[in-house]
């Protein structure tokens, strides 16, 4: 919203945020002022729509975004560097400047708050695993894929790892609780006319998100469908545009709605909860069909498997415990759904495989689907 203030362009708050947020301080949901996100609502649906018409210039599209954002978030590091401070990682709640400041509370710095936070910002890392869902619009994905998903992973964290450092140099770590950290840095620098760049790059970068989930989600639902483990409908693929249409139409009407009744927050921590859970039950069905299906033809063969495989089981289930208790008890509503619709409609109709697939391998991997489905996008 910050961002068209800027411009002269004023939303209603009534039409301007979810109906309902989070109180800290009562520790429930409270009913607001507002009545829905309209701003949120058209950046779905809008995405929703260039995925509908192609997938070719969805990509270009993104292509377009990730290079602007990658520039702006170069430029807020060479920027703002030069005015980063140790005094302050050096605050009243922590006074000796400790690397890890002090617990105050649940989830509120120390171990804990790191944990939390590394578990609700994790939605961020789906684009790593959406890559892996475009593989079948991939030339050569055998060898793209893994370039693809590590080296972006590569850049992101070095990345992720500067604007930290450059940030909490630039304002306290305890100041930067608000819905636009680094605009609240550039303004502490006094770099005032680089604050509508950033706001912009952030704008960019949650577009980008939406762009690679849906793509995911849509992706994923239509190999379900392929698979009979949803109604073959929804393998459809529209005659000129030659994407999944219904799919497409399905996933981005229901994010549209939701989008613009649910808070980012419980998005956020849903999500994250969703994608580390599919993630562990992936470490764990590659460790399993290993044993169980050792001839199965394998283009890429994850090396060290008996290490990483287990090592993202481990690290994938601790960060969930990082996440509220609430968000355990919605988790564990749509993984009861989520296998009601699985043993009465999936593996009944499964037609991707025959007596011998239905070992344990292959329920973990189509399980993996189903969570994946309902959480991760």
């Amino acid at each position: 919203m910050s961002f068209l203030r800027d411009f002269g362009i004023h939303v209603p708050n009534a039409l301007s945020a979810a109906p309902f947020a989070y109180d800290p301080a009562h520790g429930e949901w409270q009913r607001t002022a507002t009545l829905i996100n309209v701003p949120a609502m058209l950046v779905t649906g809008v995405t929703s729509m260039l995925l509908y018409l192609g997938t070719r210039e969805s990509v270009r599209i993104n292509n377009i975004i990730v290079v602007l954002k990658v520039a702006i978030v170069a430029i807020f590091i060479v920027s703002a560097v030069w005015f980063v401070s140790s005094a302050n990682w050096v605050t009243a709640g922590n006074p000796d400047g400790a690397f890890i400041p002090a617990n105050v509370g649940p989830g509120e710095f120390g171990w804990s708050g790191i944990m939390r936070g590394a578990a609700v910002v994790f939605f961020a890392y789906i684009g790593f695993d959406a890559v892996s869902t475009a593989a079948q619009e991939a030339k050569n994905p055998q060898r793209s894929m893994p370039i693809g998903i590590l080296g972006s992973l590569v850049i992101c964290t070095i990345l992720y790892v500067l604007v930290g450092f450059v940030i909490t140099g630039v304002i306290p770590y305890d100041k930067l609780n608000v819905p636009d950290p680094m605009a609240v840095a550039i303004d502490a620098i006094g770099l005032r006319w680089l604050a509508p760049i950033i706001k912009l790059g952030a704008i960019l970068g949650l577009s980008s998100v939406i762009l690679v989930s849906l793509l995911g989600q849509t992706r994923i639902l239509y190999s379900m469908a392929q698979d009979e483990l949803l109604p073959s409908s929804l393998a459809s693929v529209h005659s000129r545009f030659c994407t999944p249409h219904v799919t497409t139409t399905v996933t981005g009407t229901i994010v549209t709605i939701v989008a613009g009744l649910v808070p980012m927050e419980l998005i956020g921590e849903l999500v994250s909860i969703g994608t580390l859970l599919a993630f562990a039950i992936v470490c764990l069905g590659v460790m399993v069909l290993r044993v169980t299906r050792p001839e199965m033809a394998r283009p890429f063969k994850t090396p060290a498997v008996w290490i990483v495989a287990p090592a993202g089981v481990v690290t994938s289930i601790g960060l969930m415990f990082g996440l509220p208790g609430d968000t355990w008890l919605r988790l564990a509503v749509w993984l009861v759904v989520g296998l009601l619709i699985y043993f009465f409609y999936g593996m009944r109709n499964n037609a991707g495989a025959d007596r011998a697939d239905q070992s344990r391998g292959t329920f973990l991997l189509n399980a993996r689907v189903w969570w994946s489905g309902a959480f991760a996008r």
